[in-house]
């Protein structure tokens, strides 16, 4: 699921000058943050492998004995 960032609660934290130099965000938020980014990279990882046809891919299965042959 792609995380919408009008569902972020972020505060941050200022220095002397006003300038944000930090994020607070709660730990789910946190760690659905990491989660996506997790995702993200198989996505692009797995954008550059090969493909498999159909047919392939199911005799692969069968002889896993993932299927019925």
């Amino acid at each position: 699921m792609i995380m919408n960032i009008a569902d972020l609660h972020p505060k941050y934290v200022t220095d002397s000058s006003g300038k944000q130099t930090e994020v607070i965000l709660p730990i789910r938020e946190f760690e659905a943050l990491l989660e996506e980014l997790e995702d993200l990279t198989i996505v692009i990882q797995r954008q550059q492998e090969g493909t498999t046809e159909h047919q392939v891919f199911i005799e692969e299965l069968k002889a896993d004995g993932l299927l019925p042959n």
